[in-house]
């Protein structure tokens, strides 16, 4: 907010060294100084609340970032909630690749009384009625219902 306050706009050059007093009055003479103070007086009960708040967030922020227990805690819940997931996908990630190596490795051709026979398969019958469900749901709501 400070920095907003003190830029100066191009036309304007202050030396690094302060204003001699006589600088000063007359800058303050001019009209379209007095218009930027007048409305940064005006504005001030707003700036005010603004810097207020800033300042209470700022606040709230380092408090939350120094505080190791809730670090640990956040640490924790993030590598408890991962820790499914990651299970699950390498697990299914090495199921999928165990089944292609297989699928490339086997020369049989499937025919349609070895897909009758397939069918009877508990794990073929749960996967079936997966993708009847899913065709389903899909449909669903495609159709908006």
């Amino acid at each position: 907010m400070s920095e907003t306050v003190t830029q100066t706009l191009p036309e304007q050059e202050i030396p690094e060294a302060a204003l001699p007093r006589e600088d000063v009055l007359k800058e303050l003479l001019k009209p379209e100084v007095q218009q930027s103070l007048i409305l940064l007086v005006e504005q001030l009960p707003q700036i005010t609340q603004m810097v207020s708040v800033l300042s209470k967030s700022l606040d709230f922020v380092q408090s939350v970032a120094t505080d190791e227990v809730l670090k640990n805690d956040t640490v924790g819940a993030i590598k408890e909630m991962a820790g499914p997931v990651v299970g699950t996908a390498k697990n299914l990630a090495a199921t999928v690749i165990e089944a292609k190596d297989r699928a490339e490795a086997s020369s049989e051709t499937v025919s349609l009384f070895g897909m009758m026979k397939m069918i009877k398969d508990p794990q073929v019958q749960k996967a079936l009625r997966f993708m009847n469900a899913y065709l389903q749901v899909s449909g669903e709501r495609q159709s908006g219902k």
